[in-house]
């Protein structure tokens, strides 16, 4: 019964009416609450003027946090796929179950840090991913994985394509421009900063070609930029359309 109760409550697919379960949507406050404090607690003069507060707001989150992921293990038994011992061993190698026990980790991995900053850093930072928790309670997610799948030859084609262009545009900078810049182009490496830079149409500024010649080579580099930024983004586009129109048909005729 409990266990049932629970399964209802925790399994957005076990949910009987459309949205989310009350339970579901405290979980969701609470990841935005443990997100928004990781933030502020970067703030140096934030946390050491309330040190006390974020450690004590921190224990109650991965609490909360690993009382629900115990909770999600036991109601994972209602789905046939993960009932008995075999089927939890399995349900706690699936994505959801692997991103909650991470979202919870840095907690503990904190403990045998606590000497070294950078890794105290690395652990704070890794918090946030506790907002990527929420995906298990979007279409946008299931979508994404859709879009992503139906299109993943096109994408491949596109990456590289700009893969190519890439290190085409660095080779030809570093073939014009070695002599006169060789700390920025001094080699098709030094040279692939500039040529990301470019394509990307970031455009830092950096590190520019001096020479005509370099200067006509990061021109076309520029242009063709536009049209590799932009091919990935159409597919992407035309996929997202698709899934959503394929949910949307689904749902009608499930109606």
């Amino acid at each position: 019964m409990i266990r049932r109760y629970l399964y209802h409550q925790l399994a957005p697919e076990g949910w009987h009416t459309h949205g989310l379960s009350p339970m579901n949507k405290l979980v969701c406050v609470l990841i935005l609450a443990a997100s928004f404090i990781a933030i502020v607690e970067t703030e140096p003069t934030i946390r050491d003027a309330y040190p006390l507060t974020f450690g004590g707001l921190e224990a109650f989150f991965v609490a909360v946090f690993s009382i629900e992921y115990l909770a999600r293990l036991y109601a994972a038994g209602e789905d046939p796929r993960y009932s008995g011992i075999v089927g939890r061993v399995r349900y706690v190698f699936t994505w959801w179950a692997l991103v909650d026990l991470i979202a919870i980790l840095p907690f503990f991995l904190g403990f045998i840090a606590h000497n070294n900053a950078f890794l105290l850093r690395l652990f704070r930072i890794l918090r946030l991913l506790r907002l990527s928790r929420l995906g298990r309670f979007s279409r946008a997610w299931a979508a994404l994985a859709e879009a992503l799948t139906a299109r993943v030859h096109e994408l491949v084609i596109s990456i590289g394509v700009a893969g190519l262009l890439l290190l085409f545009s660095a080779a030809c900078l570093y073939a014009v421009e070695a002599a006169h810049q060789p700390e920025a182009f001094g080699s098709v490496l030094r040279a692939l900063w500039w040529s990301i830079a470019t394509l990307t149409t970031v455009g830092y500024g950096d590190v520019t070609p001096i020479t005509a010649l370099g200067k006509l080579f990061a021109g076309i580099t520029a242009v063709a930029g536009i049209g590799i930024i932009a091919m990935p983004t159409g597919i992407l586009a035309a996929a997202f359309s698709d899934a959503f129109q394929n949910n949307d048909n689904d749902k009608k005729q499930g109606e």
